[in-house]
């Protein structure tokens, strides 16, 4: 497989993982126990990795581990709960769509990378082809689910 291919389909992965977490929330996690789901995603993960690592951590390791776990599960997978569960599937297509831009703005304010215009004019026309796409859907925007994806 050529490289322009791999790196393709490894950049379609993240869109597609994005969907099927809404499918899987909506259809087989329970609504009301975001912390109950999020346990649900991270738990075979953990323990897959847990089994996998040849080494455990030492030293000041084991608090920064603990600190780094109890920020994604408990911080980021129940916020991206509760945005899967709150807000609908066509304003959660549009805030992924504008990961991109969001990226390069990130980029620039962190570590002074200007983003190219081509890079900017691409971010923003896939976020308004997106946006253009689902728009009218008759769905509202829940600010509680919008505030829990930002």
């Amino acid at each position: 497989m050529e490289a322009t291919k791999r790196w393709v389909l490894l950049t379609a992965l993240a869109p597609v993982a994005w969907g099927a977490n809404y499918w899987v929330t909506h259809a087989h996690l329970p609504a009301d126990r975001p912390l109950w789901g999020a346990a649900l995603r991270a738990l075979p993960a953990g323990l897959l990795l847990l089994a996998l690592a040849r080494r455990r951590p030492h030293g000041a390791w084991w608090w920064r581990s603990a600190l780094l776990g109890l920020l994604n599960t408990a911080a980021f997978f129940v916020l991206l709960y509760l945005a899967s569960q709150l807000l609908p599937t066509s304003a959660a297509a549009t805030l992924m769509a504008a990961s991109p831009l969001a990226m390069l703005l990130t980029s620039w304010a962190l570590a002074g990378q200007r983003p190219r215009p081509a890079h900017l004019a691409g971010s923003v026309v896939g976020l308004a082809g997106v946006a253009l796409a689902l728009a009218g859907t008759g769905e509202g925007i829940g600010w509680a689910g919008l505030a829990a994806s930002a």
